[in-house]
Order: C-alpha cells, then structure tokens, then sequence
C-alpha cells in the first residue's frame, strides 16, 4: 500500500529494480497501494522513532461481538474472529475522514493507512488530525455498526527490516499510536521485499519479534492485530527460510488473520476460481488459497484479498461479479475466512454485497 505522496517515487524506484534483474524466482510485486508493483531498492533508508513503552489499557470499545456482528454477518461472538471484512482507505475523504456508515455497510473493518516508521501518513494522518472527541464520536458510530476501525503500519514506502528499525521499539511506539488515536488495532502490511529476498531469515525473525511486541501492549480478543503479506510469502518454493510460513508458525496465535494480497504478482495469476483457490501455478506455485493452508497456515485465516477495481492494482484483478463466484466455491472447500478489498471510494458498501453474495448475506 503507498501513501500517495510517494506514488510516482515508488513507481520509478520499482521500475529501476525489475530492470536489475534477480537471480533466482522473481520477487513478489507488493503494494499495499495496490496500484504498483513494487520491487523494493536495498539502498532505501528511514528515519528512526523513539520507543513507547507505557502499558496500554484493554479495549471496551470495539465492537463486542466482534468481526462478525449484524454488518459482518454469521460469525463468531469472539473478537478478532473470522469472517472479516476489511475495506482500506488512503485516499483523502476530508471532513470527518471516514465516510457515513451506510456507505461501508457489509464490511466489519475499516483500515486508515498508513502509520509509517516516521511518523502517520494519507488517512492514518488526517484521522490523528481529529479531535478526541471527534474520534471517539466517530469510532463509536462505526462499533455500533460491527465496524472495526483500525491503522494499517509500513505500506510499500516502509522498509523496516532493510532500514535498521529496531522492531521491539518500532511496535511499542506503534502500538501507543494506536492506544493514543482511540483505535481498534493495527494492520501488518510488510513490504520490505530487499529483506524477505535475502533470504538469511532476518525478515523472519523482525516480523515475529514486532509482532509479540505489539501483541504484549494490544491484548488479544481486545485489540485486532491482522497481518497483510502478498500471496507468494506463503509459496513453500518462494523461501528456504519459510517467509509468511516461518511467521505463521512462531507467531500465528498472536495473529487474528491474514488480509492475504491475490493480486499484483504476474499477469494471469490468481485472475480465475482455479488459480485463485486450488492450484497457483505460475511463478508463484503453491499460492493459492488451499495450496497455502495445505501447507499449514489455518483456513479460517486466510481472508482473500482484491482490488477494486483494475486501476487499483497492476495485475490479479477480478470483476467483482466474478470474484463472487470463487467465493461460493471457497466455501464448499470449507473456507470461511472473509474478504479483503483495496479501496474506499472504488469499493463500497455495493461491491461487498456482490462479492459476499448468497454465501455471507446481510
């Protein structure tokens, strides 16, 4: 995901790496902007933030019947429990941020991005920008209605692991933003494609430490703590060191669920019912929803995520008409973990009626 400050940057900096080349499986296109595929320069650096360390207190004000309320539909009573589902914004709204909540009818989260290693940006800021009463009024609003509201950290601008950030004091400082901001939790959208294409297990073990520090200051079952990685991360042929595996099997009880990106990976991937849920193909074998939870990670956490619309991502986009159909089929697999869209205003409260179809009904 890219904050929009840094679009056309990331484009050129993407560009510039695909010519270099590499020199084993292609890297995975990731970006959470989900307009642009990303191969991540090594060279790029952040700067640091200071560590927060104060304890953060439960929270009371989520929606108690968790992700599946009456706009989630048939789930769960326990929080952070499947099915989601979760629609980002990074497009500037103005006025009160987020829109009505007749507008985002039939989602159970709603995702500000991005909290950046320097600091909040796009959505993320404009949402900081608000009053705490303002805040609160609007938080209130969208937990009454079974809607999460929660931020998105790092995005396809963040290289955490590549820049040096120390990952116990990046998530204690994230994790006060979001105690600080009235939020419901936060999302993992790694991005650092240099680090997990090192292949040495450093992105690994920085993921998992991040994330059982974030987990110690948001408790579970009071605070949603969701990772986002692209598919491939999952591709047991991606990684000798494991990638998303090596994370879901050190730290995928501290997980809620994974807002999985099936898009921006190659032209004619994850594009019909087949390369999407049973068999990837490709150069990203491995991938698909099944093959993933073959593979180990649990089925009821693995929400499939699209884009909007085409021009929300480079490739993997499916009509949403289409997309429906796979989901009718994923749960006669027995899946039935939710969806994820990029983005608010090109997805509504319309296109997650159509994609949950008859399966999810409102």
């Amino acid at each position: 995901m890219h904050p929009l400050s840094s679009s056309v940057v990331s484009l050129i900096l993407g560009l510039l790496a695909l010519c270099a080349g590499v020199t084993s499986a292609p890297a995975p296109a990731k970006g959470s902007g989900k307009a642009h595929v990303d191969v991540w320069p090594a060279n790029s650096t952040w700067p640091d933030t200071g560590n927060s360390t104060s304890p953060g207190p439960w929270n009371t004000t989520s929606p108690s019947t968790g992700n599946s309320t009456s706009s989630g539909g048939g789930g769960s009573s326990t929080y952070g429990s499947t099915p989601a589902f979760v629609i980002y914004t990074d497009k500037a709204t103005g006025g009160d941020v987020l829109p009505a909540v007749s507008e985002l009818e039939g989602y159970t989260v709603v995702v500000l991005s991005f909290l950046l290693i320097s600091g909040a940006a796009d959505q993320a800021a404009a949402w900081a920008a608000l009053s705490d009463t303002q805040k609160a009024a609007i938080k209130s609003e969208y937990n009454a209605a079974g809607i999460s509201v929660v931020v998105s950290a790092f995005g396809a601008t963040d290289a955490p692991t590549s820049s040096g950030a120390d990952p116990v004091e990046t998530a204690n400082t994230m994790a006060q933003w979001v105690l600080d901001n009235q939020l419901d939790g936060i999302d993992v959208d790694y991005e650092d494609l240099a680090a997990m294409n090192a292949r040495d297990g450093g992105a690994e073990a920085w993921l998992v430490s991040f994330t059982q520090t974030l987990r110690n200051k948001l408790p579970k079952g009071h605070y949603l703590l969701t990772h986002a990685p692209v598919a491939p991360w999952f591709s047991p042929v991606f990684n000798a060191t494991g990638a998303y595996l090596t994370v879901d099997q050190k730290a995928g009880d501290l997980i809620d669920w994974y807002n999985v990106q099936f898009y921006n990976q190659g032209a004619d991937i994850y594009t019909t019912c087949d390369s999407l849920l049973t068999s990837s193909g490709g150069d990203w074998p491995g991938s698909s929803l099944m093959e993933i939870a073959d593979a180990g990670v649990p089925l009821d956490k693995l929400v499939i995520g699209k884009t909007a619309t085409a021009a929300d991502g480079a490739t993997g986009f499916m009509d949403v008409q289409a997309l429906g159909v796979c989901v009718a089929q994923a749960k006669k697999l027995g899946w039935n973990a939710g969806l994820m869209t990029w983005q608010y205003p090109d997805a509504d409260s319309e296109w997650i009626k159509a994609a949950r179809g008859s399966v999810f009904p409102l």
